[in-house]
């Protein structure tokens, strides 16, 4: 399952190239950081948008790639980090220094997808895999849907309490425009113009209306939902909640699907507590790399579940409770339910 290729071609022909089709896409201009366009029923940054057309084109997938999926500001950085230190535990030990955790940021670690296809069209000289010279197992972040597609990968995600992860997004959106910084992926993609920042409500109205980086929320999370029931071995299924509450059975969790398990000596020797604790916020916050340009600190804010209490009103949550219920009827899927309860 390539998770790319749900997003599709619109406009009625598919020999319309990206350039062509980006301005008859329907617009979003009011959803902060930067221009929205919506395709395959998701408002998706325009300047990425040539990103999916070069992934589709240029991206040979290899049956061995892992991509790490999650709607923005999910446990996203936290996955990363917990994906590519269990998977390089051999290289490079957990509670070793040569880890490149200690010295750089997940983000750089583990490379957004489209994005970076999009940054290297724009660079030049993108005319061909970015990623083909790495050996495997690739991992690789998506935002994009998931779809019927096969192309063997593995996809891992993890979802997020829809008004946690609507209120670090608000918070991380606010602090870059603040800071002149208009992207969530790389500090090369300027906004198309500065505008003032819009107040929580303003944005949550938006929010509710399907209308954020990668929205409808609901309706990403219930795609991988149903493509983890139906393809289990393909899609492994996280709640960011979950985690935080048992991040060692997750771990074990994630090598599993991964194809890397712990052996009983390592689970002995406490590699996955080290993993644990080498991929903890905190201790990803104080790597020297993390607080360094000026939107790197952002990524690692607290972390923790139920911090939308602190910033909307009862009567916002009650709201997009609703949106959400409503959408994810018939799913079998509920964000209060623990995973596995539901089918």
């Amino acid at each position: 399952m390539a998770p790319t290729s749900s997003v599709h071609r619109e406009g009625g022909s598919a020999a319309m190239d990206m350039a062509e089709l980006i301005p008859t896409l329907p617009l979003d201009t009011w959803s902060p950081p930067f221009p929205l366009r919506q395709y395959g029923g998701y408002w998706l940054p325009e300047w990425v948008l040539p990103g999916l057309e070069a992934v589709h084109t240029r991206f040979e997938p290899r049956p061995s790639d892992v991509f790490l999926a999650s709607f923005p500001k999910s446990g996203t950085t936290w996955l990363k980090a917990l994906a590519f230190a269990t998977i390089n535990r051999t290289t490079y030990p957990p509670s070793g220094d040569a880890d490149p955790l200690r010295h750089r940021g997940p983000h750089d670690c583990v490379k957004f997808f489209e994005s970076t296809f999009a940054i290297s069209g724009e660079g030049g000289g993108g005319d061909g895999d970015v990623f083909a010279a790495l050996p495997s197992p690739r991992a690789r972040i998506t935002s994009a849907a998931a779809d019927d597609g096969d192309s063997g990968c593995r996809i891992v995600y993890v979802c997020r309490d829809p008004k946690d992860a609507f209120v670090s997004m608000w918070l991380f959106t606010m602090s870059n425009m603040v800071k002149g910084v208009t992207t969530t992926t790389d500090e090369h993609h300027p906004a198309a113009a500065a505008a003032a920042a819009p107040s929580i409500e303003q944005v949550f109205d938006l929010f509710c209306d399907g209308r954020s980086i990668a929205g409808p929320q609901w309706h990403h999370v219930r795609e991988y939902w149903e493509e983890s029931r139906r393809r289990p071995e393909k899609v492994l299924f996280l709640r960011y909640e979950e985690m935080l509450r048992e991040p060692a059975r997750n771990v074990e969790r994630l090598a599993e699907f991964l194809r890397c398990p712990f052996t009983a000596g390592e689970v002995a020797a406490g590699v996955v507590d080290a993993i644990v604790d080498l991929c903890s916020i905190d201790r990803l916050r104080n790597v020297q790399a993390n607080k360094t340009g000026v939107k790197k600190e952002s990524f690692f804010r607290r972390g923790v579940a139920g911090d939308w209490s602190n910033h909307m009103s009862p009567e916002m949550a009650s709201r997009l409770d609703r949106v959400v219920e409503d959408a994810l009827r018939g799913s079998g899927f509920t964000f209060g339910a623990a995973a596995g309860d539901s089918e």
